[in-house]
């Protein structure tokens, strides 16, 4: 093990985490934001049914994130939670009411129902606005005290226009997510929602992503200087080297248009996923290697070799397994979803 840069390895292995994740339970978190669209109840029990066999499984990946994140980089956990207590206490109550409501909208009456459809929109529509918060809370930057081991700023250092602008943007990229999920996954009318909803929620996308990428610029000064933005001018050798980034997303988008014009039932969902994968390495290109930005790196806050390696062996083998798992659900499940499909334990 100790020919492995094991720092490395698990600040990749935690990369991914996330962004597994986000582009995983992204599109189920956009169902219950796009519920208040739908026609009917009919509808919204389809919608749910889309994602019911693969939901829960979804947010293995968030345990995987937080954990590794708790267990591999000690230090960086210890001064990221308090600076982002408020937004992710959000995250994980909304994700807990949604959960709720999942299981309990398919068993309630009438009345039960229309409750627990407002509460799994409120808790998908939150918990993806948590996470708008602890991400621009994070980009913007934490205060840590002076030997590098506490956090050293306010409560409510997170909340400014700038996180308020990133939360608002990944609902909308949810949204996004959600109906091109919905367009590949549903029929006949609700299809046809789904084709409008990704038209709007493309464009809303599209405003706030150029919104985002530029107050991103003005943020912190490092981010600026990674992409070439610099006090004495633009480095436009810089820009070009990571302008495969940006194309990706712009691509994403033409293929998501393309595909909704075209009537492709596929490509708008692979779209979206193009642009979130854009948006990721992006913003992973503007604050590595740090995991406090832009004060202590991954190797400064990671744990002790041995108990990074010891880690290591245990994830080497449940990794492979949940990606199989994972991989075997979708492939079980996959086709169309229509009314006479219902929710069964």
């Amino acid at each position: 093990m100790s020919a492995l840069d094991l720092p490395l390895i698990w600040a990749g292995l935690i990369a991914l985490a996330v962004l597994m994740y986000v582009l995983l339970d992204g599109f189920d978190l956009g169902i219950g934001i796009l519920f208040p669209f739908s026609r009917s109840a009919a509808d919204r029990d389809v919608m749910m049914n889309t994602v019911a066999p693969v939901w829960d499984g979804n947010e293995t990946w968030l345990i995987l994130g937080g954990g590794g994140l708790l267990a591999a980089f000690p230090t960086a956990y210890a001064v990221l939670m308090p600076a982002l207590y408020l937004p992710v206490l959000l995250m994980l109550v909304a994700l807990i009411l949604r959960g709720v409501a999942f299981e309990f909208r398919f068993r309630a009456r009438r009345r039960g129902r229309a409750f627990w459809t407002v509460m799994f929109w409120a808790g998908s529509t939150f918990a993806a606005f948590g996470q708008g918060l602890i991400l621009g809370g994070f980009l913007q930057g934490v205060r840590v005290s002076a030997d590098g081991a506490r956090f050293a700023g306010g409560a409510f250092d997170w909340l400014s226009p700038y996180t308020l602008l990133v939360a608002c943007g990944l609902v909308a990229g949810y949204a996004l997510l959600g109906a091109t999920w919905l367009m590949m996954k549903t029929e006949r009318d609700l299809h046809g929602d789904a084709r409008r909803w990704t038209w709007g929620a493309g464009a809303l996308v599209g405003l706030l992503l150029l919104a985002v990428s530029v107050a991103t610029l003005f943020v912190h000064p490092t981010i600026a200087e990674r992409w070439g933005v610099k006090p004495a001018g633009i480095d436009f050798g810089q820009l070009a080297v990571l302008s495969p980034i940006p194309l990706l997303g712009l691509a994403g988008m033409i293929v998501v248009a393309l595909g909704v014009r075209s009537g492709s039932h596929r490509l708008p969902f692979a779209g979206a996923l193009m642009l979130f994968l854009s948006g990721y390495l992006g913003l992973g290109v503007g604050f590595a290697p740090y995991t406090v930005p832009y004060a202590l790196s991954y190797r400064e806050t990671a744990a002790p070799d041995n108990a990074l390696g010891l880690m290591l062996v245990g994830t080497v083998i449940a990794l492979p397994l949940i990606l199989g798992y994972t991989a075997w659900v979708y492939w079980v499940f996959r086709g169309k979803v229509t009314e006479e499909a219902g929710y069964h334990h």
